[in-house]
């Protein structure tokens, strides 16, 4: 795979994650087959787009990173307007899924808008970390920047999107208990995947010809490249 291409695929991919993952958080549903333990259906998805956003920072860079965040609030926000517009137009007389529209894809204020925060600033926040990590390990042990910048950047988007999107609509305690379920959902599975992540990192850093750290950069040539 070519350097443009495979960059594709994870902007694709990356777009992929987050759209889904927006469109399956409108679903609150029990772990267990119980209430004692809710969480957002988002949540399956979702932990995979800090794992790309640690990998599009270690390889291509924090400017990077940040347009890949951006392109991606955007389309979100276009997928958003879509389902809208699609929702305010009049009905055909044969068709009768409004409501059913409505409630699985049509425009929710409070998840939409929770879902853009919390992206926005909790990547950002994950890749910025990734990056000052970078200059602090002098671009080694890998692990403590994928798993440091997710426990930053997963901390900062949980707490903002459940806030945003389901406070008053459960109780405190609940809501609290979807925070810590969530939260910790995001950074297990990005412990989990850690080896993975090491083979994609590899295997790009041979595509791109990017093998060596060069460790005279500071934190202004990391943010910046």
């Amino acid at each position: 795979m070519s350097k443009k291409s495979t960059y594709t695929f994870i902007v694709a991919l990356s777009i992929t994650v987050l759209i889904t993952s927006n469109i399956a958080s409108t679903k609150l549903f029990s772990l267990f087959g119980n209430n004692s333990i809710i969480i957002d259906g988002g949540t399956i998805l979702f932990p995979v787009a800090y794992i790309i956003g640690d990998i599009v920072t270690e390889i291509y860079g924090f400017k990077k990173a940040k347009q890949l965040i951006f392109i991606g609030f955007l389309m979100s926000l276009l997928t958003s307007l879509t389902f809208f517009v699609v929702q305010i137009l009049p009905s055909a007389d044969m068709w009768e899924n409004q409501s059913a529209y409505e409630s699985i894809i049509g425009l929710l204020p409070r998840i939409t808008t929770g879902s853009l925060i919390a992206y926005l600033a909790g990547e950002i926040s994950n890749s910025y970390t990734m990056a000052r990590l970078k200059v602090i390990t002098n671009g080694r042990r890998l692990w403590q920047r994928t798993i440091g910048s997710t426990i930053i950047g997963a901390f900062v988007d949980t707490i903002l999107f459940s806030t945003i999107a389901f406070y008053g609509t459960l109780s405190n305690s609940s809501l609290l208990q979807l925070i810590v379920t969530v939260y910790l959902i995001k950074v297990s599975v990005e412990i989990l995947v850690t080896p993975i992540t090491y083979i994609v990192v590899n295997k790009l850093r041979v595509i791109e010809g990017t093998d060596h750290f060069d460790r005279s950069l500071n934190i202004r040539n990391v943010l910046t490249n």
